[in-house]
């Protein structure tokens, strides 16, 4: 099975927004890895700027509607794109994945400990009913990238 990853586009993000309406702070990371962008899918170098938000992941009119906050690098302005391959923010964490149905209907989940991201994937996809797989970091909860059925 063939799946996509891609990062968050930037100006999508914040289409229409502003930084208050949203709740945007800026910090700076103090840690590799620890601080993981949305944008870019890999983690900021220690003392790089970012922003962390209220992002809404999942918005779907179902019991299902996710939102958490999650950063993005300010230096990050072109998303990210991995085709049957996991990105360098899925290394080294436990992530928790959510597998949807076309219907926005939660079907089923699962729970990759470090490093089995694309095993836990390609499981989860043999699921005809799964249309997407929203995964996040298991510890903080925190959305971390949306994974889609991928025709070549």
């Amino acid at each position: 099975m063939t799946y996509q990853i891609t990062g968050l586009n930037p100006v999508e993000m914040f289409h229409d927004k502003n930084e208050s309406e949203i709740s945007v702070v800026r910090v700076t990371a103090t840690s590799k890895p620890g601080f993981p962008c949305r944008v870019s899918l890999v983690d900021a170098e220690e003392g790089e700027e970012l922003i962390v938000f209220h992002h809404v992941s999942h918005d779907v009119s179902s019991p299902y509607r996710s939102a958490y906050a999650i950063y993005a690098r300010t230096a990050a302005v072109t998303a990210a794109q991995y085709t049957d391959r996991v990105p360098p923010v899925f290394e080294g964490r436990p992530l928790g994945l959510r597998a949807f149905g076309a219907d926005v209907m939660l079907k089923t989940a699962g729970l990759a400990m470090p490093d089995e991201a694309d095993k836990t994937i390609r499981h989860l996809l043999e699921l005809d009913e799964v249309a997407y797989i929203d995964v996040h970091n298991a510890a903080h909860g925190c959305f971390v990238a949306r994974v889609e059925r991928f025709e070549r």
